[in-house]
């Protein structure tokens, strides 16, 4: 038996050969939604949950039907007690290598043996250097419209010209507010962005951004480098989106013209065994997504499973005979 990692986890039993069916690295909506359903197909499974999610500061979620307006943290608390049924087991920790095999090496930890594995680890967002961003990310400094529009909607919003990819996040973000004021920062607007946003009843105000206002726990405003204060209820960026993939990378996954790892639509990698889904291999993903392509790899990878099951089942039915023969 291999000892979790502290009196919080579950034991983490390996199958009678000593492996795993599937480790599941990653502990979001994607893995945990595929651990549930390797779970009810009877297969061992392991998921190694590091405890970093990457909606922690968000107070809800939205836009995952039955569950809208649900706080993060209670989805997974709901998720981890629904795998628990079905026999999977948490472990607490973080991976440090997978070796082909697969061999799943904790820092600090067991090595956990697995027939294949699932990586969703997610990504971090890298926000810019503007003092109050951090202290305000997922309260009232924001990024997708699609999650927190419709809670802020009609109120005063900005958005901060961060990255290329703030200009179609407001073209956007107007859906939910007739008063949304885009602020260019470092950003250098070309014409057609211009005129883009102008049509679109954007205000363009040009300058650097110094700091954000907060007062009484709230964002009230956003003050330019040359005094002036722009009166702000909430404000959105486009944070720069990092996957953690360093796991997939060091197995030998390749990357797709966009730089992210190349899967099919199942999740299935490069790398025999071994799938990804979620924002690791997605940036878009919202929650709801990410539990889908969990959902999608966990089918495959049974799938594939049962065609390695079927396969030494042959062998061996055949053994007896090409013996007597």
């Amino acid at each position: 038996m291999i000892k979790a990692m502290n009196s919080h986890d579950a034991d983490a039993r390996p199958a009678v050969d000593g492996r795993y069916d599937v480790v599941v690295v990653g502990a979001g909506a994607a893995g945990l939604n595929a651990a549930l359903l390797l779970g009810r197909a009877r297969r061992e499974v392991a998921v190694i949950d590091a405890g970093e999610p990457r909606n922690a500061p968000a107070a809800h979620m939205h836009g995952f039907l039955s569950r809208d307006g649900l706080p993060p943290a209670t989805l997974l608390e709901l998720g981890r007690a629904e795998i628990a049924r079905y026999g999977v087991r948490l472990v607490r920790g973080r991976v440090e290598e997978i070796e082909h095999g697969f061999s799943v090496r904790l820092e600090g930890g067991p090595v956990l043996a697995a027939r294949r594995v699932l990586v969703a680890t997610g990504l971090r967002d890298e926000l810019p250097d503007i003092p109050g961003v951090r202290e305000r990310w997922g309260r009232d400094v924001l990024h997708c419209p699609y999650c927190h529009g419709y809670e802020v909607g009609d109120q005063p919003l900005a958005v901060l010209g961060t990255h290329t990819g703030a200009v179609h996040q407001a073209l956007l973000l107007r859906q939910w507010s007739d008063d949304v004021v885009f602020l260019t920062h470092t950003l250098d607007l070309s014409a057609h962005d211009c005129e883009r946003l102008e049509a679109r009843g954007l205000r363009i105000v040009e300058g650097e951004i110094d700091h954000l206002v907060v007062e009484s726990g709230r964002l009230r405003g956003i003050e330019l480098v040359d005094g002036r204060v722009l009166p702000r209820a909430a404000a959105f960026l486009f944070p720069r989106m990092v996957p953690h993939d360093e796991l997939l990378t060091r197995l030998g996954c390749a990357r797709d013209d966009t730089g992210w790892i190349a899967t099919d639509r199942t999740g299935r990698t490069g790398v025999s065994g071994v799938w990804a889904a979620g924002n690791v291999i997605d940036p878009r993903a919202q929650v709801v997504t990410a539990a889908g392509m969990g959902a999608a790899a966990a089918f495959a990878i049974n799938a594939d499973l049962v065609d390695e099951d079927v396969r030494h089942a042959v062998e061996q039915h055949r053994a007896p005979a090409a013996a007597s023969g």
